[in-house]
């Protein structure tokens, strides 16, 4: 175990790592329990409880117990709820550097990465939806009926169990982002994490109760696809969240029809990074390292798919290969560091798979490898591809690495058309010092996301999320509230 470690990180390692259900810490009814790795050294960290479909069926009992009529949690007023969740931002604030460590420690990710950007974020969702708490509002509707007089209004309500199954690039950010804006609405939710990266999961959860939120609001359950698939099978779940691939979305879509659920999704990305001859050429080639290898590749809306025109296309990557070959891989808790690992095995061997493939299908290699990085720990140099056509599946394919391909273009027209042409749609990018050309080309880009000039701003108050086979529904900001509710029209006659 790393010498590093907070005495309070050891502690929380050092017990059980139980579900969460009903507000109490059991083991798995089977008593099945699995690893969790630390993909910088490839050990095992901690074992962990396995759910199976019967922990399952108790966690959806007790999510739904907490959320009918005259639970302790249907009680709490908006205003409660909103000092609630300020109380619990506050708490992971104060335990930032436990988070950090833990995040290192079972996704890879730098200490310093997850602190300032993954917890941080963490803690200030919750304090922005504490701000929402108090204004889920209806609207009076003026009604039309000769000779008879109504009030007719609508009310926002939560919709019930909410099913989080959420990833491993984020563990905790995306765990808030299905917990906050649920509980803010006055859902409960069954939360599984990614059975690589139990471990944030499991002390927020302890965080969650420390702050008094009431036994059943929030479970938590580690495990496999299969503790996913019984979530979305049960009939006691009125809504799944989820954000993963689109092949899983897909899965969960057809599986949620049993009792016609609510489905959010946030999928896979294939995001097109546009930049023009009259860019800041040096702002540009920045974005394209930052959107192409933030977080080891591993982000949903990383720019993986590089077009740059012609005039400064050699320019351009020569600079992005340059600043590639120039980022340090290695340990998250390494200060040195630039880049941490892949999460894990399956990962590490897929996305040098397809840096192989690549190879063998006449692509060049600018910037990387096609070998592991070091004989232990799921590293993988930062690479730069070109060489490359459309019809090549590391174009084609959601890679989840720090892999970029860089293709030349002439034309606007014929630059929109390639950018367009995927299944995916989460988010673009264009760099162009000519306003007009920025917003144009930004307009025609079939994405959830555009980003002119820059890569990766973001902030809690926008919405997120895809077109095509990228998703279903937005999350964050006032339209994060909506997937979580009801809208129910009431119509009173006034006699």
């Amino acid at each position: 175990m790393n010498t590093h470690l907070l005495p309070a990180v050891r502690s929380f390692l050092s017990s059980p790592k139980q579900l969460l259900i009903d507000g109490d810490w059991v083991d798995a009814k089977d008593g099945r329990t699995f690893a969790t790795v630390n993909p910088s050294t490839e050990e095992e960290i901690v074992q962990v409880a396995y759910a199976s479909s019967v922990d399952v069926d108790r966690a959806v009992g007790a999510a739904r117990a907490a959320f009918e009529h005259g639970s302790p949690w249907s009680r709490m007023t908006p205003r409660e709820r909103s000092h609630l969740l300020w109380r619990i931002g506050d708490l992971i604030d104060a335990h930032a550097d436990e988070f950090a460590q833990l995040e290192a420690l079972d996704n890879g990710k730098r200490v310093e990465a997850a602190r300032d950007g993954d917890i941080a974020v963490s803690a200030e969702l919750f304090r922005y939806f504490a701000g929402w708490a108090t204004k889920m509002e209806g609207t009076s509707i003026p009604m039309s009926v000769p000779g008879r007089d109504f009030h007719a209004y609508t009310r926002r309500e939560p919709v019930g169990v909410v099913a989080g199954i959420v990833p491993w690039n984020f563990p905790l950010l995306m765990a808030c982002f299905k917990i906050v804006p649920a509980i803010t609405a006055g859902n409960t939710v069954v939360l599984k994490p990614a059975e690589q990266t139990p471990l944030t999961a499991l002390r927020l959860g302890q965080l969650l109760l420390d702050a008094g939120l009431p036994a059943g609001v929030v479970n938590i359950l580690p495990g496999f696809g299969d503790t996913g698939a019984a979530l979305v099978d049960h009939h006691g779940v009125d809504k799944v969240a989820f954000t993963g691939s689109t092949e899983v979305g897909k899965k969960i879509a057809a599986a949620a029809s049993g009792n016609l659920k609510k489905v959010s999704l946030e999928l896979g990305g294939k995001a097109p990074n546009i930049i023009f001859n009259d860019a800041d050429i040096e702002a540009a080639i920045a974005g394209a390292v930052l959107g192409g290898y933030f977080n080891e590749g591993q982000c949903c809306v990383n720019g993986s798919r590089l077009y740059v025109q012609r005039g400064v296309f050699d320019q351009v990557v020569e600079g992005v290969a340059a600043a590639a070959a120039a980022i340090r891989v290695g340990d998250g808790f390494d200060p040195a560091s630039q880049m941490g690992p892949l999460v894990s095995q399956e990962q590490h061997e897929k996305v040098l798979g397809y840096i192989r493939g690549a190879v063998r299908e006449g692509a060049v290699l600018n910037a990387g490898s096609a070998d592991r990085v070091g004989d232990r720990g799921y590293f993988v140099q930062p690479t730069l591809i070109t060489g490359v056509d459309e019809r090549m599946a590391v174009q084609t394919d959601e890679i989840f690495g720090p892999v970029v391909t860089a293709i030349p273009f002439d034309t606007e027209d014929e630059v929109v058309a390639a950018a367009n042409n995927t299944v995916y749609g989460l988010a673009a990018g264009v760099w162009s010092n000519n306003i007009g050309t920025a917003h144009r080309v930004g307009a025609r880009l079939r994405a959830g996301t555009v980003w002119l000039n820059t890569w990766h701003a973001d902030d809690v108050t926008l919405p997120r999320g895809g077109f095509k086979q990228s998703g279903w529904g937005r999350e964050l900001g006032s339209f994060g509230l909506d997937d979580y509710t009801e809208l129910k029209t009431v119509i009173a006659e006034l006699r």
